[in-house]
């Protein structure tokens, strides 16, 4: 499928007199020149699976990955830091209380020859609301009003609210990268042979050979002019495993380079004692959840025996009884820590909002506190719960670490727990069809603040799809976005978890660090994984 404009580009109205001032750009350790990249080729390891390359059509890791290479971004973070800056652009900034104006660097080419310019942005962006798909990002674009291209460099967002303070990051997450109106659809998700073949590429890379979750293979773009320069290895190659056991296989035995995401906490601890290979690890914004949807769920808006209040009865139960230490020290070694708040520890605004209200009041389960919760809401016991998790998403750990949730929940003779498994490609489209009325997921952040935790979440039309209606907490989240007070906004952000934690729209139990296996003589991994919580190829370099 191609795009509405194949014949022609869309016209540009050129408009006199627009004041842009421009950002300076900070170096980074990749340095800023273009060029091709450095010599020899690296093998990377992945157990994440793609659903799509288009980025309208997906919000999850494994392909935000490969995006993140190959497609060019407004804003990005440089290598070592959370914080965003002119990429594709050569300056960004507002100049009106709802106007965001980016004015592009010139001459910019995608790989096939065609010209990038700001008809190709607004293109990326109207196409983002228009398609709206329940697996994409949209609705991080919930403050863009519209799109206009003003010249060939220059383009305006026009925001529905003032001064929001999270735009610039947003153009630098899943809903941000640029995509050729030439090769896209404006309207329909475009296939990944469409994006390979159309060479719909401007990032640090280009796909070469591309054969959906088993082998991609990359080549350096001589033409990206963003800020994150060159790459240090020319041709990447990235192979997908359906089993964590093979992949710490071959790179302990020096098959592959690198290996990133996800060994089991078990195989990461293994791998420590061996000298053939490095485990490197940063920062870490991942955090695991458990979803309820409230119209499917024990009690639920759609179920013969709908009631709110006995509902809530059972994610109290649930929250009452998880063992968050158990589950990061028996599963995951101390890969990952126990979380008590649904902003991850280290980000401003984050709160423990959870721990004064369930359990033991402490950080631990507590089942007499589960049973009165229960019985005061008339729920008859025990709750027979379907819980899902997916086999292939989270790691090899996630049927030891479901398996153990069930225990915890069923220990307690307050519910039977039916544990359910289903692969990531059609658990994600599933959990968005109220087929699950209670299930796993884990988040990795688009951006390093803590929005990124409530927006997606939380918002009457959210990422989870899960019913949840909170218009106090819907007008909270777009209120702390436009504060620009740095101390209102922290206590906005605080209250929004607090009222969340009340309403328990889902249960965070875990926070985890990023981690990376890599051969000995593999540089640049640390250099990578960084509080920006995105994994650069182009960072690596080995020998």
């Amino acid at each position: 499928m191609t795009s509405a404009s194949t014949t022609a580009r869309r016209g540009i109205v050129a408009v006199a007199g627009l004041s842009i001032a421009a950002l300076a750009l900070a170096g980074c350790s990749a340095g800023g020149s273009n060029g091709s990249g450095g010599g020899d080729s690296i093998t990377i390891g992945t157990t994440d699976k793609i659903t799509t390359l288009d980025p309208a059509g997906s919000y999850d890791n494994g392909s935000f990955a490969v995006m993140n290479q190959v497609f060019p971004f407004l804003m990005n973070t440089p290598y070592g830091s959370p914080d965003v800056e002119p990429d594709i652009a050569e300056s960004a900034e507002f100049t009106a209380p709802t106007e965001y104006t980016v004015k592009l660097k010139p001459g910019l080419k995608w790989a096939n020859g065609n010209d990038l310019t700001s008809s190709d942005v607004k293109f990326s962006f109207d196409r983002q609301l228009k398609i709206a798909d329940e697996n994409g990002p949209s609705s991080l674009l919930y403050n863009l009003d519209s799109v206009e291209a003003v010249d060939d460099t220059t383009v305006v967002f026009h925001l529905k609210s003032e001064n929001d303070q999270i735009f610039p990051q947003i153009l630098s997450s899943p809903v941000g990268p640029i995509v050729d109106e030439d090769v896209f659809s404006a309207d329909a998700l475009t296939t990944d042979d469409e994006i390979v073949k159309g060479e719909a590429f401007a990032g640090q890379y280009v796909i070469t050979s591309y054969k959906m979750n088993e082998l991609i293979s990359y080549a350096a773009n001589p033409d990206y002019e963003g800020i994150l320069g060159a790459p240090k290895t020319d041709k990447v190659n990235v192979k997908y495993y359906a089993d964590s056991s093979n992949l710490k296989l071959d790179v302990q035995e020096g098959n592959i380079d690198v290996a990133f995401r996800s060994l089991s906490a078990t195989d990461i601890d293994d791998l420590k004692k061996n000298d053939k290979v490095k485990v490197v690890d940063g920062p870490g914004g991942e955090i695991r959840y458990i979803v309820f949807n409230f119209n499917t769920q024990p009690y639920g808006a759609t179920t013969p025996e709908a009631d709110p209040a006995k509902a809530l009865a059972v994610r109290q139960a649930v929250a009452d009884l998880i063992d968050r230490d158990e589950i990061a020290t028996q599963v995951y070694k101390g890969t990952y820590t126990p979380l008590y708040s649904y902003v991850p520890a280290g980000l401003t605004g984050q709160v423990d909002a959870l721990k004064p209200l369930y359990g033991d009041g402490n950080g631990g389960p507590d089942a007499d506190k589960a049973k009165a919760s229960l019985e005061a809401a008339g729920v008859t016991v025990p709750v027979e719960l379907n819980l899902q998790y997916s086999n292939d998403h989270y790691g090899p750990s996630s049927g030891d670490e479901y398996a153990l949730i069930k225990d915890q929940l069923e220990a307690s003779g307050l519910f039977k727990v039916n544990l359910q498994t289903t692969e990531w490609v059609q658990y994600s489209k599933d959990r968005s069809s109220d087929v699950y009325p209670a299930y796993q997921l884990g988040w990795f952040p688009d951006y390093s603040d803590a929005d990124n935790y409530l927006t997606p979440f939380f918002l009457i039309e959210n990422f989870l799809a899960n019913h949840y209606n909170n218009q106090e907490v819907n007008d909270l989240i777009l209120q702390q976005a436009v504060t620009a007070d740095p101390a209102e906004r922290t206590a906005l952000i605080e209250q929004i978890q607090e009222k969340v934690a009340a309403d328990l729209s889902t249960v965070p139990y875990l926070q985890g660090a990023q981690v990376a296996v890599v051969g000995a003589d593999v540089t640049g991994a640390e250099g990578t994984l960084d509080a920006s919580f995105k994994f650069r190829y182009a960072a690596l370099a080995k020998g």
